[in-house]
């Protein structure tokens, strides 16, 4: 298990030069691959629990929990992915701190569980969709390095059912059927990832020296003037 881990002798021609991939950069991977399959474990737990039980006071107590143990998992995944654009890479951290921190939130301060409020309250569905925004951000990363066919769903699943929901466009039965979805969609997808070669992960690491390189130029230029 830990060989993966360690940095090896070779070189990878990347589009602005020669590469290699340190441990560091592997440890990375793993832990991103880990993040996604906890935060994909916790919501089809959940969404089984909600599928097949119902809101009942037990559940929504076991739901809270889980969508606590989600939400960690998406932003520990969300400081180990390896994006080339650091302004994306930034915003979608953003949208996460938002989604999280109204999470936390209307978990202190509303006498209703967390996912009660969340789901009859649009207002909180508002302020905590930005981590489910952040969410689809990845599933798009995903699909346009990897084309991963649940990746693509993903992309259009999340925003459909949060927005079919908030916006009170969807029957119930629908609403079922999307969750179920995700749910299996994303285990497919997590459960995939961690079977998968780690340096595609960690993408051409010439690119992130020449972007790096690039912005530090723009600011010594800017600090120079």
């Amino acid at each position: 298990m830990f060989s993966v881990l360690e940095a090896t002798s070779d070189i990878y021609q990347g589009h602005f030069g020669e590469f290699t991939i340190s441990k560091d950069d592997r440890t990375e991977v793993v832990i991103y691959r880990g993040a996604l399959l906890i935060a994909a474990s916790s919501f089809a737990l959940g969404s089984i629990l909600f599928l097949l039980l119902g809101p009942q006071p037990y559940v929504l107590s076991w739901l809270t929990s889980l969508f606590m143990c989600f939400a960690v998992a998406i932003g520990v995944s969300l400081a180990t992915i390896h994006i080339y654009m650091s302004v994306l890479h930034r915003t979608l951290q953003i949208f996460w701190a938002i989604g999280f921190s109204v999470a936390i939130y209307i978990a202190i301060t509303q006498a209703s569980p967390l996912i009660s409020s969340i789901y009859t309250q649009p207002l909180h569905l508002f302020g905590v969709g930005w981590l489910f925004v952040a969410l689809t951000g990845v599933f798009f990363k995903e699909a346009f390095c990897f084309n991963h066919g649940e990746t693509k769903l993903l992309t259009g699943v999340v925003p459909i059912l949060l927005l079919g929901h908030w916006l009170n466009w969807l029957p119930l039965m629908g609403e079922k059927v999307l969750l179920g979805s995700w749910a299996v969609l994303f285990m497919i997808f997590a459960s995939r990832k961690i079977v998968k070669p780690i340096p595609p992960d960690i993408g051409d690491k010439s690119v992130f020296e020449y972007l790096h390189n690039k912005q530090r130029s723009i600011q010594l230029e800017t600090n120079s003037d």
